[in-house]
């Protein structure tokens, strides 16, 4: 990759808040949806509501659930906070993905609930 393509990759994340790190752990979470009849992971963009989680994940039998991801450590601001707070109280479940090894466990949790 040369300099100038690096620099856009790195402003591009950088403006978008997404760390490299943060940006692996959502791609491996939105691998795990290669197959659409089992889990379907679409980011969910909304426009002039900031703050809500990062991706929508559907499973059979109706089973959805709402995924923050952060980098590694990362937590989520008070903004992120208060809207899982709001999906909680209209009954949804909301989920904090800082990891890889967490991807598993998230999406058994949403399939069970």
């Amino acid at each position: 990759m040369d300099a100038v393509l690096a620099a856009d990759v790195w402003m591009h994340s950088r403006r978008h808040g997404l760390s490299m790190r943060e940006k692996e752990v959502e791609q491996k979470l939105v691998k795990s949806s290669l197959k659409p009849e089992a889990v379907f992971v679409p980011k969910w963009v909304s426009p002039g509501f900031d703050g809500m989680p990062d991706r929508i994940v559907f499973l059979p039998g109706r089973h959805i659930g709402f995924v923050e991801v952060k980098a590694p450590g990362e937590k989520p601001r008070a903004l992120q906070k208060s809207r899982h707070r709001l999906l909680e109280k209209m009954g949804f479940h909301t989920y904090i993905l800082d990891g890889i090894e967490q991807i598993g466990g998230i999406l058994d949790e949403i399939q069970s609930t």
